[in-house]
């Protein structure tokens, strides 16, 4: 059974950091794409950044240059630091990966991901 586990979650104020991670079990294929998704409430749900086993990566505008994805292939575990934490990043953030995606240049478009974390909640403070 392929399980995701976020963690990491929490209340920060404006301008701190958190870092987030997403243990991946049970996956039984080599190559993978991991993506962070978010959803705040009465929002639609945005992809944030994407990995792949190769290092293939992905950020969305609104975070670009704050957050950073990286992965430990050994253990397919993903991390998202948040720095410089906003407002408006306050979300459920959620982990989700597919095994047919070798590279993250089409994510801002869409995947389709196979496997779901349930999230974890980032509030972040004025």
């Amino acid at each position: 059974e392929v399980q995701l586990v976020e963690s990491g979650g929490g209340l920060v104020q404006a301008g701190g950091s958190l870092r987030l991670s997403c243990a991946v079990s049970g996956f039984p294929f080599d190559d993978y794409a991991i993506g962070w998704y978010r959803q705040a409430p009465g929002k639609e749900r945005e992809g944030v950044s994407c990995i792949t086993r190769r290092n293939s990566t992905y950020y969305a505008g609104s975070v670009k240059g704050r957050f950073t994805i990286s992965n430990d292939n050994a253990k397919i575990t993903v991390y998202l630091q948040m720095s410089s934490l906003k407002p408006e990043d306050t979300a459920v953030y959620s982990c989700a990966v597919a095994p047919w995606y070798q590279d993250c240049d089409g994510f801002g478009y869409g995947y389709v991901m196979d496997y779901w974390g349930k999230g974890t909640l980032v509030t972040v403070s004025s």
